[in-house]
């Protein structure tokens, strides 16, 4: 029977992780996702955890100890954040190249330069095109029930995509919250036992793994991999459904709320989207239609649910939290607005920019954002809600613009 238990988000993607049965650990510390490895040495060491631990000496390390131990077929586990997520990155590759049905608990930062500890979605941002699928909690529950959700998704004979489950550092790492724990039976029932159905390391029956491939067969095991993700665009709602009829709890790829007769609608990721239900529902009690859209599953990107969540919204926004510097739009808003080209011509969205390196986002800055959409205003370029472009320009000896907040750039 669940109990209910108060958590943090590196606390709830430790249990996740405990109650996954995972049997090796390769861990190194990096803020804020160090208590995770912390925990998990805890349950190493008090027996609640039957798992070899294993500190490495880097992050780029951890991600091939845990691409070794899976191989060998058990489930093994590390997590990161910025910096390490930038010095695993060649190993990465390497695991969804091989098609090793790792999750990951991402605990997004900043990278660096300027040096910073806090939160925002770079770092995740520079990973998601290489192969990985990648889920995005909004508080601790989602947390813990998107990472069982990965495991029974990624490890299915045609998907074999590993998992970034992204949680925003320090708002969801460090913040404590009441969430529902699961009982290891429940979960053993929803979570069978790993095994590994596609390359291994076993003695009685060698194989070369990751040999140099010729260009006559790169492309097609890319492909393989597209393959993948189209087919985990099936089977990741499939384990939801199934993790909805064993646990009661109810997750899409995404969650649009309030979105059937919205005139603005505003589209976001992880914790800024309690924000914007906050908003919305202020906005609606004074008569105001807007509507905002959680993309949970930002890799698969659900274009198909989420251009008929749109589909009959005049004015749409998408609020970044990773700048996607040298494009006309933030990295979500690019693929919403490729999404709206494809299944609804004419259409677009307006790029935001908010939050960088921990900066709130706070319902007056998502109250900005309504009020230019329901203003008709069109942004093709990114719009920097909560920058001082002033002073920005002035320390850099540029000349400065009289359009402060309104510059677009």
């Amino acid at each position: 029977m669940a109990k209910r238990v108060m958590l943090d988000g590196n606390e709830a993607a430790s249990e996740a992780l405990r109650l996954a049965r995972i049997k090796v650990v390769s861990a190194y510390p990096v803020t804020p996702q160090t208590p995770i490895s912390e925990k998990l040495a805890d349950y190493v060491a008090d027996g609640s955890l039957q798992a070899k631990y294993i500190r490495v000496e880097s992050e780029h390390t951890a991600m091939a100890a845990a691409i070794g131990a899976q191989l060998t077929g058990v489930r093994a586990a590390t997590a990161t954040s910025s910096i390490g997520l930038a010095l695993m990155h060649e190993i990465c590759g390497a695991a969804a190249g091989l098609r090793i049905p790792i999750v990951m608990p991402v605990v997004n930062r900043s990278l660096a330069a300027p040096w910073s500890l806090w939160c925002d979605h770079q770092d995740a941002m520079v990973e998601r095109d290489q192969g990985w699928m990648q889920l995005y909690a909004e508080n601790c529950q989602e947390v813990l029930d998107l990472i069982l959700i990965a495991y029974r998704t990624t490890e299915q004979n045609d998907v074999l995509l590993p998992v970034m489950v992204c949680l925003d550092g320090f708002f969801l790492s460090h913040t404590t919250e009441a969430i529902m724990l699961p009982e290891q039976a429940e979960v053993d029932a929803y979570l069978p036992p790993y095994i590994n159905k596609n390359l291994r390391l076993d003695p009685d029956d060698p194989m070369f793994i990751n040999a140099l491939c010729p260009t006559s067969e790169f492309s097609e095991m890319r492909y393989q991999q597209q393959i993948g993700m189209k087919n985990a665009m099936r089977a990741l709602p499939a384990s939801m459904a199934e993790f909805a009829a064993q646990f009661g709890r109810s997750y899409d790829l995404i969650e649009a709320y309030r979105t059937d007769d919205a005139e603005a609608v505003l589209i976001g990721l992880g914790t800024m989207c309690g924000t914007m239900k906050y908003v919305v529902d202020k906005y609606r009690a004074a008569g105001r239609k807007v509507g905002m859209v959680k993309i949970l599953s930002y890799r698969p990107f659900p274009v198909e649910r989420l251009c008929a969540a749109l589909e009959n919204v005049p004015n749409i926004g998408v609020l970044d939290r990773s700048a996607g510097l040298g494009n006309i739009g933030g990295p979500v808003c690019t693929d919403v607005r490729a999404a709206l080209s494809t299944y609804l011509p004419g259409r677009s969205a307006s790029s935001f920019l908010a939050g960088l390196a921990g900066r709130d986002i706070t319902p007056g800055t998502v109250s900005r954002a309504f009020d230019l959409l329901l203003a008709g205003e069109k942004f093709s370029k990114t719009f920097w809600m909560d920058t001082n472009t002033d002073a920005a320009l002035t320390m850099r000896t540029a000349p400065a613009t009289s359009a402060g907040q309104k510059e677009v750039l």
